[in-house]
């Protein structure tokens, strides 16, 4: 992810930035209205009296009922805002929090009304009367009449968006969408050229000088376009010491450099550069981070004072959907080459503990409740007929065991033998099940 983007992330995140930029645009649009209104104000009033032919006092009056209503019910729009994030976070996980800071149409919604409020504000100081010299705009009056009814329409609208943004499905889909995007962009994630044929035979050097991370937090993202050309300008080998989402300590060693000098200072700035560390993890490179929010939503539901299997079935169907997408998808290599030599080496993805991090924890905190155990097992029958090599069904080797320990706690044994056997026939599939033949018959 290289600069422009990253910074967008992060504002795309707050609650700012679109409300403020939506009120900037309602304050030029007043500001233009008025400038119009005072080049064609006679002639407007003449072509409609009843539309443009407000007085002082009317049009002042109606103008700061508008921009009180809109005030008062920005304030309604925020203060049901925050009720949903607090719901959210104890019903589901804080770990969605950041999903509705993202929310693009409730940041519409509180521009629109704060917008609104603005252009009020900006229209009603050019008003004067009597005395003061008489100066109605009329265009820029007819234009927050028309503005109100926008700010109707925008309320209705965000009473059905914040109820259905609160279903247990709709934080699901959302999750498993920006869950899907990042596979999509990262997986194959090219930096530089691919290995070639001999990749293996090139030496690693016998010195590493670390380079140190300038602070706390969680690696966000890495700008691979540019650690790989800085890599090339250096003459340098990196290595990657840490994957994005991973937590680095200020200090510790973010990136180490090859050879038998240290770099410079300005060469590891330029690397630092490269590395975006963030107090919270993102998704955008990271697409781990939204199994595990997936999984942290499941184990909130499975929990004896929530008692809500059928949320964590339904989580259990996104993890298997992803991990079914994430099964066809080639991963890189840790090894980049720039022009035929090694310049980079990053940590690759492992399969296999992607399984591992979204499944089987909800198959240990199931409790014996087949609804969800028998969704796993059609996870796991998903993304064994997906996976494309032997190596990524045995990465599935782990959670097959813990579903054959879970189902042998059962009783009665009746109850369980449809799923034992549905998982006997996915563990054949699993080279390194089928050769350890753990799962038997009852």
């Amino acid at each position: 992810m290289n600069g422009p983007a990253r910074i967008w992330a992060r504002l795309s995140a707050t609650f700012w930035f679109l409300p403020a930029v939506i009120v900037l645009v309602a304050m030029a649009t007043a500001m233009t209205l008025i400038e119009l209104s005072s080049w064609q104000s006679s002639d407007l009033s003449k072509w409609s009296p009843r539309l443009f032919g407000a007085g002082a006092d009317g049009s002042r009056a109606m103008l700061s009922a508008i921009a009180t209503s809109m005030a008062t019910v920005a304030g309604v729009v925020f203060s049901i805002t925050i009720v949903a994030l607090s719901l959210s976070s104890t019903q589901y996980s804080p770990r969605v929090l950041r999903n509705f800071m993202r929310d693009r149409p409730t940041q519409v919604v509180l521009g629109v009304f704060v917008g609104i409020f603005a252009y009020c504000l900006i229209v009603l100081r050019t008003i004067r009367g009597g005395d003061e010299g008489g100066f109605i705009p009329s265009l820029a009056v007819l234009g927050g009449l028309g503005l109100a009814f926008v700010g109707i329409a925008v309320l209705i609208f965000f009473i059905h968006h914040v109820a259905v943004s609160i279903q247990a499905s709709t934080i699901l889909h959302n999750i498993g969408r920006d869950t899907a995007e990042a596979i999509d962009r990262l997986f194959p994630q090219e930096l530089g050229e691919s290995a070639p044929p001999s990749a293996g035979e090139f030496r690693l050097p016998e010195q590493w000088h670390p380079v140190p991370a300038p602070r706390h937090g969680y690696v966000a993202s890495v700008d691979t376009d540019t650690l790989l050309s800085a890599a090339c300008e250096c003459d340098r080998l990196v290595r990657l010491r840490v994957s994005a989402g991973a937590y680095v300590s200020k200090g510790n060693p973010l990136l180490e450099v090859g050879g038998d000098s240290p770099p410079s200072s300005d060469e590891c700035d330029r690397l630092r550069g490269c590395v975006d560390i963030s107090r919270q993890r993102t998704v955008e490179q990271d697409p781990g981070y939204g199994l595990q929010q997936l999984v942290d939503v499941a184990l909130r539901a499975l929990s004896p004072g929530i008692n809500d299997p059928t949320t964590a079935a339904m989580c259990v169907d996104q993890m298997g959907s992803l991990l079914a997408r994430l099964a066809r998808r080639h991963m890189p290599e840790p090894f980049r080459f720039h022009d035929g030599k090694l310049r980079v080496i990053a940590p690759a993805p492992d399969f296999g503990v992607l399984c591992d991090l979204a499944l089987r924890p909800v198959v240990r905190h199931a409790r014996l409740d087949l609804q969800v155990i028998g969704r796993v097992l059609d996870a796991v029958e998903g993304i064994v007929e997906a996976a494309c090599t032997s190596e990524r069904r045995r990465g599935l080797d782990g959670i097959v065991r813990d579903l054959h320990a879970e189902l042998a706690q059962v009783r009665p044994r009746g109850r369980a033998r449809g799923a034992v056997k549905r998982l006997r026939e996915v563990a054949e599939k699993i080279p390194a099940v089928r050769q350890g033949r753990h799962i038997r018959s009852r």
